[in-house]
């Protein structure tokens, strides 16, 4: 669209490059010369390309000097007829992002009772306005930002405005844009409005779970702060809200436990919770009316509003938060952060799209918008200031509320160097931060050797990566339903069970998913797509009490696997969602965790309970490297009929010098001659797990249908 009814388009595409469109319309579209008019002079253009296009001819023009952004200018045609020169692809050339960094650390609203600074990023303004109205008033005022260097606008606005909303407007290509603060650190009801906030008036005690040291000692689930707690018989006060996710002994109407005190008698390590960032989708202060996952991000620095007791209170969600934090924290776990960076919600009303149009996304060769994460935008993180903002919003949780790690949705949409900073950040603040992410190779425009992806885990060492071999593998594609993994039957991939169970590392010539165990991210199941209780009643229906035996023998796979075992919350109790896979909205009575169905599977329960201690019990299950595995992971028997592993030599990594895991997933019984002459003791077998034996063996370990074993010496 021409602004002002203008008769011709003119853009900026490189610093001195301008790319002009003349409708045929307009005097065939013909111009013999073009000039550049800025406030000192009147500059010859050279054409240096001349294309025939549909409905009009493009010129291609070198300009002899780069015009100052941040003020207006103007093309001349031939017969003297001007239009504005519009900010064009110039703001994803490397010269512009070379040329307008701004590494510092005070972007957004800073507060103090004398004033409130306010800072925004965007090079390409030529004006901006900050307008504020405080809580309860009518009208809003409008303050004048002054345009600093590296394209920063800044205002500092005297007297006490804390609580009050405010928003940009910013003039760019002659026109206002009203634009929210990307940086902002509290919101209005809904997320209309940012809003100013003391966090001096958040601080919560802090508490010290134990020390994690190496990754390979993680053993991670997921949830959501709302599926937690929100079944009717949770037993939870505050259901669906932070303080429903940090209540303690809550009980079920049977006496069983549910909540966080359950998940922390699982003996898990970390609570991977489902973005708890400001995300559309749920109204805050009618919650009910909606469900949705969360990964529709808005305000990637402020909480979600809809878990808070009292969301128009912009303090409320921040200090419920970080209280539900610390009291995980309490019971000896830690919080992942799941982060959406790779997508916003909507682009062109986002506020970076907003101050700083076409430079925050990423847009293939015809300019439209990627679209790799399959929403309509691709995050263009390998940008300094889009690098920066997502460095800094690590930064920012880790400092103010004190999470222990974060998982990066579609991390193959982002680059090496920036996920490789991420770490570097977080480090610095907590030295076992957990990193993860989806390394998933999706098809935005960014260079194969730059995404973060699977096949680039050589250079991200220390970040883990969802392992869909291992999935694939032991429980089948998640694409077909019908796909059967080993654990579901199939008979021809036990080289690469024996591969998967060695943390998909290079063995014996055979080249690895990964380079060290730390790095994979072990899974049969996730908020994504079906439950496995669901594919295995699809692949064998009607078949409970086989299936039953199936579940746990994937899960038992997960778990005494090398790697980052990952958990998805009720796995250990067949979780349904009613045979729906993408249950992103679907109601809560899809998505919750049912209570009174871990009561009636508690004897899986315990199953699993015990092979989280045998994990935690011997760091044999739990090897840091990759020399290590090689030296102490042998293949005792791999066939057809069982996979069995000899753990060999591992006296100083625990009390059992011996380990003998064996994986069993065929429907008829059988057996596997033990090795050396020496009684074994079982710790593991169909029935129970823990670290306590069941019975001794010699020389023969019976094998029931489906089932797994552990047996030390």
């Amino acid at each position: 669209m021409l602004p002002n009814n203008q008769l011709f388009h003119a853009y900026q595409d490189e610093l001195d490059v301008f790319t002009i469109f003349l409708p045929y319309d307009y005097f065939q579209g013909k111009s013999s010369s073009f000039q550049l008019k800025t406030e000192a002079a009147i500059y010859d253009l050279k054409i240096v390309e001349r294309t025939e296009m549909e409905r009009c001819r493009k010129y291609r023009c070198q300009s002899p000097m780069v015009p100052e952004f941040g003020k207006m200018h103007y093309i001349l045609d031939e017969r003297g007829q001007e239009t504005m020169l519009l900010i064009g692809n110039v703001v994803r050339t490397k010269e512009f992002d070379q040329m307008f960094f701004y590494g510092g650390k005070d972007l957004g609203a800073h507060y103090s009772k004398q004033r409130t600074v306010f800072k925004i990023w965007s090079p390409i303004a030529i004006d901006a306005v900050v307008h504020i109205k405080k809580r309860g008033a009518v009208n809003w005022e409008a303050f004048p930002l002054i345009r600093k260097e590296q394209g920063v606008f800044s205002a500092e606005v005297k007297g006490d405005w804390e609580q009050s909303y405010y928003y940009y407007h910013v003039l760019i290509n002659g026109e206002w844009r009203k634009a929210a603060d990307p940086y902002a650190k509290a919101v209005s009801l809904n997320s209309e409005y940012s809003c100013v906030v003391d966090l001096g008036k958040t601080k919560v005690k802090r508490v010290s779970p134990p020390p994690l040291g190496s990754s390979a000692n993680a053993i991670l689930y997921e949830t959501s702060v709302r599926d937690l707690t929100i079944h009717p018989d949770s037993g939870v006060k505050s259901k669906g809200k932070y303080l429903g996710a940090a209540e303690k002994n809550t009980r079920a109407k049977t006496g069983g436990i549910t909540g966080l005190s359950y998940i922390k008698t699982l003996g898990v390590t970390h609570i991977e919770f489902l973005p708890f960032f400001d995300f559309y989708g749920i109204p805050d202060e009618n919650p009910e009316e909606a469900y949705n996952w969360g990964y529709n991000p808005l305000f990637y620095n402020v909480p979600e509003g809809s878990f808070a007791s009292d969301p128009e209170n912009p303090y409320n969600r921040i200090v419920e938060l970080k209280q539900m934090i610390e009291t995980v924290h309490s019971e000896g776990m830690r919080v992942i952060m799941d982060v959406v960076f790779n997508h916003v919600y909507d682009r062109e009303s986002s506020p970076f799209d907003q101050l700083v149009p076409g430079y925050y996304f990423r847009f293939d060769e015809s300019g439209r918008p990627a679209n790799g994460s399959g929403v309509g935008n691709d995050f263009a993180s390998e940008r300094r200031m889009a690098r920066k903002f997502i460095l800094d919003s690590v930064e920012y949780w880790l400092k103010e509320f004190n999470v222990d790690g974060f998982r990066f949705d579609l991390m193959g949409i982002l680059d090496v160097e920036t996920m490789n900073e991420a770490v570097r950040v977080a480090r610095s603040y907590k030295s076992d931060c957990l990193m993860i992410g989806e390394g998933w190779d999706l098809p935005t425009p960014l260079a194969r050797h730059q995404k973060a992806a699977l096949h680039n885990q050589h250079l991200l060492p220390k970040i883990g990566q969802f392992n869909d071999f291992f999935r694939d593998t032991i429980k089948g594609g998640v694409f077909d339903l019908l796909d059967k993994g080993y654990a579901l039957g199939r008979r021809d991939v036990y080289e690469k069970v024996f591969q998967a169970i060695c943390g998909s590392i290079s063995l014996e010539g055979q080249p690895g998913i990964f380079t060290e165990p730390v790095q994979a991210v072990n899974f049969v199941e996730c908020h994504d797509n079906h439950t496995l209780w669901d594919k295995l009643n699809f692949c064998f229906p009607g078949e409970e009490k086989a299936n039953r035996r199936r579940h746990l023998l994937a899960t038992s796979m997960v778990l005494l696997s090398q790697g980052i075992p990952f958990l998805h919350s009720g796995q250990e109790f067949f979780r349904t969602k009613k045979g729906i896979g993408n249950s992103y909205n679907s109601k809560d009575d899809v998505n919750w965790i049912d209570w009174p169905r871990k009561e009636e599977n508690m004897d899986a329960v315990h199953y699993i309970k015990g092979l989280i201690a045998i994990r935690k019990h011997h760091k044999a299950f739990r090897l840091q490297t990759a020399e290590k595995i090689q030296k102490h992971m042998k293949k005792w028997k791999l066939s057809e009929e069982a996979v069995a592993v000899l753990l060999d030599d591992v006296g100083e990594q625990g009390p059992w010098n011996k380990i003998l895991i064996v994986f069993h997933p065929n429907e008829e019984s059988g057996e596997l001659t033990l090795p050396g002459e020496d009684a074994w003791n079982v710790i593991a077998d169909e029935n129970k797990a823990g670290i306590q034996p069941i019975r001794e063996v010699e020389q023969t370990l019976e094998l029931s249908p489906i089932s797994c074993y552990v047996c030390v010496q």
